[in-house]
C-alpha cells in the first residue's frame, strides 16, 4: 500500500505514520506539491520506478503561492485525489 501525504500531514501524525509503516505501508510525501521522499519499512524491497524525468507534474515549475485562497492540501488534492 502506498500513500500520498504532505510534509505538514506527516509532522502532525507522525506516530500513526511509523505505526502504518512498522505494517507494511509506504508513504510518499510531498513537499511544496511535489514527491519529496517516501517512507519505507526498513525490510521493505525496492520500488521500480518510473522515469521522473517523463512525469509532466514532476517537470512542472513551482506555482508559487496561492493566489485562490486554497492551501497546500487542497492543491494536493485536487492533483492527487486524496
Amino acid at each position: 500500500m502506498n500513500v500520498t501525504i504532505n510534509a505538514k500531514e506527516l509532522r502532525a501524525s507522525l506516530p500513526e505514520v511509523v505505526e502504518k509503516v512498522r505494517r507494511g505501508a509506504r508513504f510518499t510525501v510531498l513537499y511544496r506539491s511535489r514527491p519529496a521522499f517516501q517512507v519505507v519499512p526498513m525490510d521493505a524491497a525496492p520500488m521500480v520506478k518510473g522515469d521522473l524525468e517523463k512525469d509532466s507534474l514532476y517537470r512542472a515549475k513551482a506555482v508559487g503561492r496561492s493566489t485562490d485562497g486554497r492551501r497546500a492540501e487542497d492543491h494536493d488534492s485536487l492533483l492527487y485525489g486524496k
